[in-house]
């Protein structure tokens, strides 16, 4: 385990609308505001055709290859995150959302991109005082957090 010590700086509450998409509209709002660091809240409503990675087509091999899951109906969503800057230094939002309609969940990251359907409801916690970044990791391909 690594870690770092910081500080809340600054909160934001967003209403995200329908048809915003996550997790481009929390990104560039993020680089607006100058958020570097933060962790990030969802509560609200996605729409259907929404899409999340739901892990590996495989384990560890070669190369990881996303499995992506394209929910059917709108549903709820809650979800929790954080943002890193990348090493271009943009902000990056890793959120996992839990999604649900008439008893069915489905669970995963939001990078594929999930629509807004009539509302979402952000709160973002600026993270102070570390240097924490994203970095391209050559064993897995992926951008890991690296402190």
């Amino acid at each position: 385990m690594r870690y770092c010590e910081g500080h809340v700086g600054r909160v934001f509450v967003l209403r995200l609308e329908e048809g915003e998409r996550i997790p481009d509209v929390i990104e560039q709002f993020a680089e607006a505001k100058g958020v570097q660091r933060a962790t990030v809240l969802l509560l609200g409503g996605i729409d259907d055709g929404s899409k999340v990675v739901v892990g590996p087509e495989e384990g560890r091999g070669d190369e990881i290859v996303p499995l992506v899951h394209t929910l059917k109906g709108i549903q709820e969503i809650l979800g929790v995150g954080t943002i890193f800057p990348d090493e271009q230094g943009r902000p990056v939002l890793h959120l996992h959302g839990a999604s649900g309609r008439e008893g069915g969940a489905s669970v995963g990251c939001t990078r594929a991109g999930v629509d807004v359907w009539l509302v979402g409801e952000v709160v973002i916690l600026e993270i102070q005082g570390i240097d924490a970044v994203r970095k391209k990791d050559p064993r897995s391909g992926l951008s890991l957090l690296e402190i």
